[in-house]
């Protein structure tokens, strides 16, 4: 048997289906602010921090005249849409097969605060993680590895412990490889299976359910 390790599993996307909804949210919230962009170009965005992200979609004049008030409206309008946010298949079996296996496990979301605790209560797996983060945590988002460094941290882990990070998109496995971590993904980010395996991903898999069934297959077993 492979000896306990860190699991460093995302929240927003990975375990919870909320990408959608981030992506309509931001949509919303800059559409009100005089700045229409594609949907999908949007969603191909979700998993960086909010932080970057509206730079990364709109360039540096978008993000000085407009981001931080982007920022607040995005959440305003994401607390509307919190309520159709459901649990990925099998997210709740992959984190007690985690743990059954003798691993740590860290919830390390970037999310707000109250939205971390929001998805954690939906999950009802307060029980399982013996830390959680949130946006407050880390001065830089997501694809920088402060997030993940702070994971550790919470532990009382150096930060070249032994860890593995499960997320749902490029920018995870973006943030994991700057982290000196092995990155498993699922399917749920809408990233394709190249795009994730060219970042980087160990291991691609449909849900955290199947994922859970295949864990002795991967550096979680």
């Amino acid at each position: 048997m492979a000896e306990p390790v860190i699991a460093v599993l995302d929240v927003d996307g990975t375990l919870v289906d909320s990408n959608y909804q981030h992506a309509l949210a931001w949509y919303r919230a800059l559409r009100s602010l005089g700045e229409t962009f594609p949907v999908w170009r949007i969603h191909r965005l979700i998993g960086m921090g909010g932080d970057q992200l509206v730079a990364a979609l709109g360039g540096d004049d978008v993000e000085q005249r407009i981001g931080d008030q982007a920022r607040e409206r995005w959440v305003e309008e994401f607390d509307a849409l919190i309520g159709e946010v459901a649990p990925l298949p099998g997210a709740r079996d992959l984190l007690r097969a985690v743990k059954e296996r003798g691993h740590r496990l860290v919830l390390a979301s970037s999310g707000k605060p109250q939205h971390v605790t929001a998805f954690v209560d939906l999950l009802d797996v307060g029980d399982l993680a013996d830390a959680v983060t949130s946006s407050e945590d880390a001065e830089a988002s997501k694809p920088a590895p402060d997030l993940l460094q702070v994971a550790l941290q919470k532990l009382g882990a150096p930060p070249d412990a032994d860890s593995v990070l499960v997320g749902d998109s490029v920018w995870d496995v973006e943030a994991a490889k700057k982290a000196g971590m092995p990155a498993i993904v699922v399917r749920s980010g809408g990233f394709g299976d190249d795009e994730l395996r060219d970042a980087g991903a160990v291991g691609i898999y449909d849900t955290p359910g199947d994922l859970a069934a295949a864990l002795d297959e991967t550096p979680l077993s």
